[in-house]
């Protein structure tokens, strides 16, 4: 008696998410809309939750102060820039901390959107 193969039935699970390979269409709408809700949340949070951070030293900051040589500090170089110590300069209090992230946040994202542009037109070139 000749053996019997199982074939998804017409239309099923299987079947579909064959027909959806790695550059249809519905694929890039969900990658597409998974980096736009992964944006919306970056930005809320930098934008909101850093109005909650903690106003105290940070560790390095902390270890200088117990260990008496904070006095011995010198400023950086981008202390004058409008985004300084996680504050918006032209902004005062709490929108200035919610503005500094919200940027920070976009300026991020172009680093990386720019160099993954770079990277990928690399391999193409290769």
């Amino acid at each position: 008696m000749p053996e019997r193969t199982s074939r998804p039935a017409s239309g099923s699970a299987q079947e579909s998410a064959a027909v959806q390979t790695a550059g249809s269409p519905t694929r890039h709408r969900h990658t597409r809309l998974m980096v736009a809700i992964g944006l919306v949340l970056s930005l809320i949070l930098a934008g909101v939750v850093s109005l909650y951070a903690s106003g105290s030293p940070d560790g390095l900051e902390k270890v200088a102060e117990d260990t008496g040589f904070i006095d011995t500090a010198t400023d950086h170089a981008a202390a004058g820039s409008p985004l300084a110590d996680y504050q918006a300069s032209f902004l005062d209090g709490a929108l200035g901390q919610s503005v500094a992230g919200v940027v920070g946040v976009l300026v991020t994202l172009a680093l990386f959107y720019g160099l993954t542009r770079l990277v990928r037109r690399g391999d193409r070139t290769g």
